[in-house]
């Protein structure tokens, strides 16, 4: 007698195995598909499939350590990708988008494929099409690859989801061809067809797109319906093509259809919008005859797009309107108006609109408070807007730091700096946190007044409060020095606090690049040679100020040694140093270097002087030894709004001693001497620039032969020492 089988056994073979679990007995219908969960497809990485990776805490998400730059995220895993979507979809499904994943591209190996499939349904083509990461190239292959079955017809989801599937990939123009291609395969569109394009147009704001849509649609003699017509408006006006939103409203009307207060707003807020307030209100007329009266929210969203543009005439127009209507305006109309009237500079009526919201007893808004206080103190009225910040707290509310910001800086300008630091104490009961804009005004006005104890106690009480004083210091400093009246005060205030506070190298930046600015370059240089004392690492930007304070007190050579110190540092000077120093040099005869500084500095500088540009290429016209040249070159520049200057004539004298010669030269100082550029005193300096330069070219070259042909030993021997010196 045979043994009887265990019970696990007799499971096993009761169960009936199928496609999702493996191997399945083949019929006439099924083709066989062997595999494990999905298909007979192997996985990209093997190795993840049987040993999973270890879990890695670093992985975990902090909030607080994310950094949005960071490029250390993990890397995309397609295959993962791929499994997470196949697990929606039919057995069937899997199957071919699994082919495609594996190949890449339509080829005869993906077709192999596909034909062990005995046909595919347009469901499942639909269902194909849908997959987010698929390859628009293979899923148009594959949409006409299923259109070639015998007795095989799209319907109208594989066409709907072959136009979203071309949206996806941003080929709209394709899918704008879908309604030809169903009129050519016997399925005429539908509205419902037009409506995606429309809606996917719509959401990418393609307005033109819409239009291009909504003509093919009168084109196929298809009516929209009056939602669609309302979408097609709407995306005109948002897209700034209203003259054709109107073209599409006389389509409307002359199809009979009756307008709906969606219709009506689409079209007043593009008038609106577009300036034109009169045909607005009479559409406005024409709403209220044939259909309803506006209500609150329609004003206020006439209101809330006049006052994006800026129309403030257009919003009183409308809340007269709205008077006449009989409506009662809400809080957002109340606000969205008063605060544009407060930014346009109609305080008196936005402060009649607040009146008339308190008679009312509606709500205001803590944004309300702010712009009538912020308006206030534009004008000069601190005494109201501190009234209202006493309503505002008798209120309820609690004022913010822009609020006392605004106030403390109105009080600083009537010189009541007293008031204004009792407000600035206040911030710092109320825990609100005052920064820098909050104490500069303060700061402002005790050194004005000369008030150097207050303002010190007042840079301590910041330190108390953990602000960086270093950082304030410099900001106030580069605020004061805005006024060139106030900058000599600024520097006497800087070495008083330098004593007590470290003053960074920034500050001495500041104080240098204005001292420089009202001609005080000694006691910039002060300021430069006390950072060297005190063995400060400056940056550029200090030896660029202190370049252009050595030329202005005609130290050419010191310029000249820390412009060569800076750049053996690595550094590059601002454009400003290098412009000083090639003009002092071309002033002091130094061609050579200065053409040299020239070259350095268009190499270094992105957007170097114009001079220095038409240098380079004076220098190169130059070869040609044609004065008439060189002379279109400077009309060119003259035509740039770049008159010629020392550089420019040192570029000519260069460029002819180097290529030229000193008669073509000549007649170019003559041209500018004729035309009124050059007086008789300067061509006399140029005429002597020119054959000195042109004596230590001919020198340079005598000298270089000499060394050339190993004579130097011979004319030391006798005598001739000058010419090598």
């Amino acid at each position: 007698m045979p043994p009887k089988p265990s019970p696990a056994a007799a499971a096993a073979k009761h169960h009936k195995p199928y496609f999702f679990y493996g191997h399945r007995k083949p019929t006439q219908n099924r083709p066989t598909v062997r595999g494990g969960l999905f298909s007979n497809r192997l996985t990209i990485n093997p190795a993840a499939k049987t040993q999973p990776a270890p879990y890695d805490d670093s992985l975990d998400f902090d909030l607080q350590n994310w950094d949005p730059d960071s490029n250390s995220r993990p890397a995309r895993d397609p295959s993962r990708e791929f499994f997470s979507e196949a697990k929606n979809l039919s057995p069937i499904a899997r199957y071919i988008v699994d082919s495609f994943r594996k190949h890449g591209r339509w080829d005869t190996q993906v077709v192999g494929d596909l034909n062990r499939l005995r046909r595919v349904t347009p469901k499942l083509v639909a269902e194909v099409l849908k997959i987010q990461n698929i390859d628009p190239k293979l899923s148009t292959k594959f949409f006409y690859w299923a259109g070639k079955q015998k007795g095989y017809r799209h319907d109208f989801a594989c066409y709907n989801a072959l136009a979203y599937s071309l949206n996806r990939t941003n080929q709209f123009r394709a899918a704008d061809q879908v309604p030809e291609l169903m009129q050519m395969q016997g399925k005429p569109p539908t509205e419902k067809q037009f409506e995606i394009l429309i809606r996917m147009h719509c959401d990418a704001n393609r307005g033109l797109r819409v239009y291009h849509v909504y003509e093919k649609m009168m084109k196929f003699n298809i009516k929209p319906r009056v939602f669609l017509y309302n979408r097609i408006m709407d995306a005109l006006v948002k897209t700034n093509h209203l003259d054709l939103a109107l073209s599409v409203y006389d389509d409307f009307k002359k199809s009979g259809l009756l307008e709906e207060s969606v219709t009506f707003m689409v079209l007043i807020k593009g008038l609106c919008k577009s300036g034109r307030v009169d045909d607005a209100i009479e559409l406005l007329g024409r709403m209220r005859k044939n259909l309803c009266k506006p209500d609150v929210f329609a004003y206020t969203a006439m209101v809330k797009v006049l006052v994006s543009e800026g129309n403030l005439d257009g919003c009183s127009r409308v809340w007269e309107e709205m008077v006449k209507d009989r409506i009662e305006p809400d809080v957002m109309a109340y606000g969205t108006f008063i605060t544009a009237l407060c930014k346009g500079n109609r305080l008196e009526k936005g402060y009649e609109l607040f009146e008339e919201m308190k008679e009312k007893r509606h709500l205001i808004d803590r944004d309300i408070y702010r712009s009538l206080i912020e308006a206030f103190v534009i004008n000069g009225k601190v005494g109201s807007a501190c009234d209202l910040l006493k309503d505002l707290i008798t209120s309820g509310y609690r004022a913010d730091l822009a609020i006392y910001n605004c106030l403390i800086e109105g009080l600083c300008k009537h010189q009541r700096v007293d008031r204004a630091y009792k407000l600035f104490k206040v911030t710092v009961q109320e825990d609100l946190q005052p920064d820098f804009i909050t104490v500069n005004p303060i700061l402002l006005s005790y050194a004005e007044t000369k008030r150097m104890e207050d303002f010190t106690g007042l840079l301590d009480q910041l330190q108390k409060l953990g602000i960086c004083v270093r950082d304030d210091i410099s900001k106030f400093f580069s605020v004061m020095v805005k006024s060139s009246n106030r900058i000599m005060r600024a520097w006497e205030i800087f070495n008083e606090l330098k004593l007590r506070y470290h003053c960074g190298v920034q500050c001495y930046n500041i104080l240098m690049e204005a001292l420089h600015s009202i001609r005080k370059a000694k006691k910039a240089l002060e300021l430069f040679q006390e950072l060297n004392d005190k063995k400060l690492q400056c940056d550029s930007s200090t030896y660029s100020i202190a370049i252009q304070c050595f030329v202005e007190i005609d130290g050419v050579e010191e310029a000249c040694k820390w412009y060569n110190r800076t750049r053996e540092m690595s550094l590059v000077p601002s454009t400003m140093a290098y412009y000083s120093l090639v003009k002092k040099l071309c002033n002091v005869g130094e061609i050579d270097a200065a053409m040299m500084l020239i070259r350095d500095c268009l190499g270094n500088v992105t957007s170097g002087p114009m001079e220095f540009k038409y240098t380079l290429m004076i220098i190169h016209v130059s070869k040609s030894n044609d004065a008439e040249k060189v002379v279109e070159v400077i009309d060119e520049m003259i035509e740039q709004n770049c008159p010629p200057n020392d550089i420019i004539y040192c570029a000519v004298i260069c460029g002819m001693c180097m290529h030229g010669t000193i008669e073509e030269a000549r007649k170019v100082f003559s041209v500018m001497k004729g035309r009124g550029l050059l007086s008789e005193r300067e061509v006399v300096v140029y005429d002597e620039l020119l054959i000195e330069q042109t004596k230590k070219k001919t020198a340079d070259l005598v000298l270089c032969g000499l060394k050339f042909f190993a004579l130097e030993k011979r004319l030391k021997d006798k005598g001739c020492k000058i010419l090598l010196d």
